[in-house]
């Protein structure tokens, strides 16, 4: 270790000592009252003193106010050098800037929001270019291929290429037209595989849902199929009770709103009375006299026994 360095690491007697100079400097840069107490001092170099002081400004709680003082070689008088307002170790400080195209996240946009999308942008191709590009459920192509792997590399700033108005007759664009194809882009391979990592995440077969599930969604009658290669593994659930109501769900999904899932029993009914109006069935009014063990006996007889 050099001597240079040694001396740059030993504070400066003199600057250390002007304590005084630094808070007034300091006092003069801040408002009244915010300067506090002397928390410390940092070598900055040869003859070179950084004192730091606690600031009681409201909303800055940890900063400090660091004035920096010095003096020339063979010199005795010390001058100032900078006062600034600097966070300390437990300083509360803003969270890092983030582009906004990082700090986007599904559900942001609202009514009469724009999002541009890159001309680069790796979930989308072109739609129609007059080259013979690969579908979407072909292998990746190298070019495709590299640009995923680049997933982090700068894309250009510029709008994606736009459509003349009105296409030259003749044209790629002209002719696309009057086929009916007017997206400029597609969805990518890329962007096909990412769609649909994302719905298996949200309503796929992994889920606590479609594990306690009766069955799967491929043989619900509310499963709604879509377009496109994609229609091979979801479909868009359309039972209002359910909770993907809706949504785009994976064929492996499942929930307790499966159409095939349980019958509804339906409610008894009591069986209809059988009324037989031709045969009539005789009721007495009393019973006959020799339905019972006990012999018939007069109304005289009985008197004569004290029976009423």
């Amino acid at each position: 270790m050099s001597a240079a360095t040694t001396r740059s690491r030993t504070p400066d007697r003199l600057c250390a000592e002007a304590v005084d100079l630094a808070r007034a400097a300091a006092e003069e840069a801040a408002a009244p009252g915010v300067v506090g107490e002397h928390v410390g001092l940092l070598s900055e170099g040869d003859r070179v003193v950084t004192h730091y002081f606690e600031c009681k400004e409201l909303g800055y709680r940890g900063w400090r106010w660091a004035a920096t003082v010095a003096r020339a070689s063979r010199a005795r008088i010390v001058t100032l050098d900078e006062v600034v307002l600097l966070p300390g170790p437990d300083a509360v400080l803003a969270p890092e800037w983030v582009p906004w195209s990082e700090r986007l996240r599904p559900g942001d946009m609202g009514p009469g929001d724009l999002l541009p999308t890159d001309a680069e942008d790796l979930r989308l191709e072109p739609g129609y270019s007059g080259e013979d590009e690969p579908p979407a459920s072909s292998p990746v192509s190298h070019e495709m291929a590299e640009l995923v792997e680049a997933e982090d590399a700068e894309v250009t700033a510029a709008p994606p290429a736009a459509l003349p108005t009105v296409p030259a007759r003749g044209s790629i664009s002209a002719v696309a037209e009057e086929l009916g194809l007017r997206r400029a882009r597609v969805l990518s391979r890329y962007g096909l595989h990412i769609a649909a990592d994302r719905w298996e995440d949200s309503y796929g077969a992994q889920t606590p849902m479609a594990q306690a599930a009766p069955a799967t969604c491929v043989s619900c009658g509310f499963l709604t199929p879509i377009g496109g290669s994609l229609g091979q593994a979801f479909g868009v659930c359309a039972n209002e009770f359910s909770p993907a109501d809706g949504r785009v769900v994976s064929l492996a999904y499942g929930c307790g709103g499966h159409s095939e899932a349980a019958v509804m029993p339906k409610t008894p009914q009591p069986a209809p009375p059988v009324i037989d109006e031709t045969k009539v069935d005789p009721f007495p009014l009393r019973p006959a006299e020799d339905s019972g063990s006990v012999p018939a006996v007069s109304d005289e007889e009985t008197a004569e026994l004290g029976h009423a």
